[in-house]
């Protein structure tokens, strides 16, 4: 399994240590200079690590809002009268929606109580002008005699 078959000694195996080579500082290369508006080119910042390596990037400058505008105040007063206001309105639409409802409820009653007293008058007529139009009765026979619309016949 192994080509060779020498015995190892893990404290006599070989370790190499890399270490890092450090960068050479940067070298300002004078560019020519270009005429800007102020403060449209970011700040150029430089780190220089505990190993001597410069780091050169721009600045990160945290975002700031915008400052937010002063609202005037609104005084107690103002906003309780808005606020009576519209629960005065409130009730005076209840009002209304509850009179109109009312209204609304008795017509119904109304028109019902016509009705039943126009249907039990006319069963009423029926009665009455049924009765007379023929002579017609309830005839009873007690003991062969023979009652009929109160007259007794024998």
């Amino acid at each position: 399994m192994y080509p060779e078959q020498a015995p190892h000694v893990p404290a006599q195996r070989a370790v190499e240590v890399h270490q890092p080579t450090p960068l050479p500082p940067a070298v300002a290369v004078s560019a020519p200079l270009v005429p800007t508006q102020p403060g449209s080119v970011p700040a150029v910042a430089s780190i220089v690590l505990p190993d001597g390596r410069v780091v050169t990037g721009y600045a990160i400058n945290p975002a700031h809002p915008e400052p937010v505008t002063a609202k005037p105040a609104v005084s107690r007063t103002a906003v309780n009268v808005a606020l009576g206001g519209v629960g005065f309105l409130a009730v005076c639409g209840g009002l209304i929606l509850l009179t109109s409802f009312i209204a609304a409820l008795t017509a119904f009653i109304t028109q019902l109580i016509i009705l039943a007293a126009v249907i039990f008058g006319g069963w009423i007529a029926v009665q009455l002008f049924s009765a007379s139009g023929h002579q017609g009765g309830t005839t009873v026979n007690i003991r062969k005699a023979t009652f009929k619309r109160n007259h007794f016949h024998s």
